[in-house]
């Protein structure tokens, strides 16, 4: 599933090439997660402004009102003046005067939502729940301590809940906690403000490195120019059970929470 550094890749790979393009055309495919909530020739005729993040979410801002994207678990972005017809799982094109917005998305997971303005309830539905952004300035270090002092659930569950801090998913998550030396089945409300302090840190590190690094490309993840992300090359624990760790050398352990893998040394982790 695309992370937060995959989604920021993205971004950064077409936001430039497509500002200031005129909307000519949306075309919609097969139906995605959600309804567009607009006619999409009402769009023709807008002019894209530029494009922001929240969390896992693309924001497309428009003169008039935005469209919110989602990648989903398998989506991908592409964006070119010269594309093919679209194929079986091309599910959106945004055609602009600059050139077409295309999200290829296997799975169907993911969504092109309009909104009148960023306060409307359909964006709000979809943005109120989020967490403070981990690359932007109001990630504080005392404040999200605070947060995690009020959250009893394991750590790593609490940062891929995304209502304390957005964005941290499930590789990011597991490679920032080896980093901070914080074992994922700590209890977050037990976690010390200067343990706290540490692991704020390690994910500023870990999501920073991520996103100079194009992202992770385990499966099918690529930028709007194509091209994979290689962080996947330099995760310390992630994907490497029964590897030795590279700081003490003892095997990676591998555990299930919430259904969703954890990666972890039990020597450099407490």
């Amino acid at each position: 599933m695309p992370e937060l550094p995959e989604v920021e890749v993205t971004r950064r790979s077409f936001a430039d090439r497509i500002a200031g393009g005129k909307v000519l055309q949306l075309r919609m495919g097969k139906p995605l997660r959600w309804p567009l909530g607009c006619d999409p020739q009402s769009l023709a005729g807008r002019q894209v402004q530029g494009v922001r993040r929240r969390g896992k979410y693309l924001l497309v801002d428009l003169d008039a009102g935005l469209l919110l994207v989602h990648l989903g678990m398998s989506g991908s972005l592409n964006f070119s003046s010269t594309l093919p017809a679209p194929g079986p799982h091309d599910h959106f094109d945004l055609v602009t005067s600059r050139g077409t917005l295309r999200l290829n998305d296997p799975r169907r997971f993911g969504a092109l939502v309009y909104a009148d303005a960023e306060d409307a309830p359909v964006a709000r539905k979809l943005l109120g729940g989020l967490g403070v952004e981990p690359l932007g300035p109001d990630f504080d270090p005392q404040v999200f301590h605070a947060g995690l002092r009020q959250r009893r659930s394991p750590i790593k569950q609490v940062l891929l809940a995304g209502d304390v801090v957005v964005g941290v998913g499930n590789i990011y998550a597991s490679e920032a906690l080896f980093l901070a030396g914080i074992r994922p089945t700590t209890r977050a409300s037990r976690i010390s403000l200067a343990r706290a302090t540490r692991l704020h840190a390690a994910i500023c590190q870990v999501l920073a490195r991520a996103v100079e690094a194009g992202g992770s490309t385990l499966r099918d993840f690529s930028n709007a120019w194509g091209e994979s992300g290689y962080f996947q090359l330099q995760a310390m624990v992630y994907d490497r059970a029964g590897e030795p760790c590279r700081v003490c050398a003892q095997p990676i352990r591998r555990l299930l929470q919430g259904q969703r893998a954890t990666y972890y040394c039990a020597t450099c982790q407490r």
